[in-house]
């Protein structure tokens, strides 16, 4: 498994990343213990959850995404093993995270509470990466990276990056955080972290983790060069696209059990010529003699602005198709072919 420095620290990741968010609602903890046994016997030592999970988010299920992750390091002592990685929600008006039902804020207080209760259901002193999971300012469109802009409403209450940044400082300073990254951010708010840990002296961003894959490649706009000049790496969720770049809902499909069929979550990948993309994109793949699911996550780890590629399943068959794919090598050729694709149907599902 190849690795990646994470920022500008000693810190290594393996350059796939196993993402939980369906543990707890579409996994099982046995089930989520499996995956995450056979994710590190494969070379994956990098883990990722959030305070969030399981999804789709409601009170039920929040944080049991972090026990199944917890339990299975404490039944296997691995602690040591594993660079795990969760985060902080951002400014919501979801209720049901804090004691005293505050909506979401980025807030010293807030951030206190989320950590420690993360290391709480995670049964560990410290958290390798530490992440924003989407901003406390008010942002054009959730992923913050869109391609139409609307402006958003600017909120007086809103927390100033300098105080959060503060705030994770502290853990930093006591160890029980290692390192800092945000998440759904742009290249605005990223640099503006980055100034902050500089006048500050604080610990510097080491990572964002946005959306990026064939039919979103916003990523590459603006980001992707904060990404290598300032050496802030990209996590890349969903490079998959929900499930829509393996071919499976072309057409309309619905197949029993899969997340847009339960949960009817899936209009990010319900755009105009999204669909034609993913077709385009499903006819490469076939003509490669590969699956269409093995080229969208070979493209996504191809990038150099990529540290890790975050993938998730609810089945083993998935999880092991997933992990066979970064066999596959997307050659000059290829890339030409698949940016012919792009430039037909730019970032239809930013």
């Amino acid at each position: 498994m190849r690795r990646n420095r994470l920022g500008r620290t000693d810190l290594t990741v393996s350059a796939v990343c196993l993402g939980t968010m369906t543990f707890g609602e579409q996994n099982t903890e046995a089930e989520g213990h499996a995956q995450l046994d056979r994710a590190l016997a494969h070379g994956i030592d990098f883990i990722d959850t959030a305070e969030l999970y399981s999804i789709p988010p409601r009170p039920e299920t929040q944080g049991r995404t972090e026990e199944i992750v917890g339990s299975w390091m404490a039944a296997r002592g691995n602690r040591d093993k594993v660079i795990l990685a969760t985060k902080v929600c951002g400014r919501s008006d979801m209720s049901w995270f804090r004691d005293d039902g505050a909506r979401c804020r980025l807030t010293r207080a807030q951030i206190d509470e989320a950590v420690f209760k993360s290391l709480k259901r995670l049964k560990t002193d410290y958290i390798d990466l530490y992440q924003v999971h989407w901003p406390e300012r008010m942002v054009s469109t959730f992923g913050s990276n869109p391609t139409i802009w609307t402006d958003p409403e600017i909120k007086p209450d809103e927390t100033a990056i300098e105080e959060s940044l503060a705030a994770l400082q502290e853990h930093v300073t006591a160890g029980r955080i290692r390192h800092i990254g945000l998440s759904n951010e742009s290249a605005w708010g990223t640099m503006r972290w980055l100034r902050a840990a500089e006048v500050a002296g604080a610990a510097r961003v080491v990572s964002v983790q946005n959306a990026y894959n064939l039919v979103n490649r916003t990523y590459e706009v603006a980001m992707a060069e904060v990404s290598i000049r300032e050496d802030v790496g990209l996590l890349a969720y969903s490079p998959l696209g929900q499930g829509y770049l393996t071919g499976k809902y072309l057409g309309g499909a619905r197949p029993a059990g899969a997340r847009t069929t339960l949960f009817n979550r899936g209009q990010r990948y319900e755009t105009p010529n999204t669909e034609e993309a993913i077709a385009a994109y499903c006819a490469l793949a076939a003509d490669l003699g590969v699956t269409p699911a093995t080229l969208a996550l070979a493209f996504v780890a191809s990038r150099s602005f990529v540290a890790s590629t975050i993938i998730g399943a609810t089945k083993m068959a998935q999880l092991e198709e997933d992990l066979a794919a970064f066999d596959f090598v997307i050659t000059p050729e290829i890339a030409k072919k698949i940016d012919a694709i792009h430039l037909k149907y730019p970032n239809s599902a930013p």
